[in-house]
This record gives C-alpha cells, structure tokens and sequence, in this order.
C-alpha cells in the first residue's frame, strides 16, 4: 500500500516561494499519476495540480496556471510543487494523492484518487 508524505509547508509573505515535497513509500511511485490538492477554509477541497506517471502530462488550474509547477523524480519517490508568486488566497491545506487508474495522463478530481497524505498547512500572509 502506498504511503504519501508531504513536507514544505509554512508561513511566507505574498509574492514569496514555496516548494512543496510528496514522498512516496511502500509501493512504486512511477505506478501512479500524482496529484496535488488544497482545501481553505471553509471551501472545498480542489485539485490545482497533477503529473502523468512517467511526467509527460502536466495539468494545472486556472487559479495556479503560471505561478506553480508540478515535477517528479520516480528514483526519489518524490513529487514536487514549486509555487511562486503566492497570494493570500492561496492560503490553504495542500495535500498529494494517488492514482493507479490513471496511465499516460491525470485528473484533478478529488473522487478519482487512491491514496492521500495528510497535508501540508501553507499561509500567504504579511
């Protein structure tokens, strides 16, 4: 069964970076398209970000399009997101799932992922 791990999170002023880490263990990570979740308060959860197994499909909403990348090192077990240019809207819960369904492409739907950690607090603030 695979195990996710997210690290990164903490406090920075708008217009800062942040580099949120996905570590995966127990089962193989290239097997699974990954994606990144966040959830605010009082909202629900979204998915701002996903990659394809092998990387080839990288898919991103509108309200991160521009700002965040999302990467993969399948020999680190390891699935990143970079975020620059943060606002205070971005302001959330960050969390990374799983999916083994998903091939050589990759959803951003909540319902549609396997495994989840257990997230990651990031605040944009000054």
């Amino acid at each position: 069964q695979l195990q996710l791990v997210e690290s990164g999170g903490g406090l920075v002023q708008p217009g800062g970076s942040l580099r949120l880490s996905c570590a995966a263990s127990g089962s193989t990570l290239a097997n699974y398209a990954i994606g990144w979740f966040r959830q605010a308060p009082g909202k629900e959860r979204e998915g701002i970000s996903c990659i394809s197994r092998n990387g080839g499909t990288r898919l991103y909403a509108d309200s991160v399009k521009g700002r965040f990348t999302i990467s993969r090192d399948n020999a680190k077990t390891t699935v990143y997101l970079d975020m620059n240019s943060l606002k205070p809207e971005d302001t959330a819960v960050y969390s990374c799932a799983a999916d083994f369904r998903m091939t050589f492409t990759c959803n951003l739907r909540t319902s549609g992922q396997d495994y989840w950690g257990q997230g990651t607090q990031v605040t944009v603030s000054s």
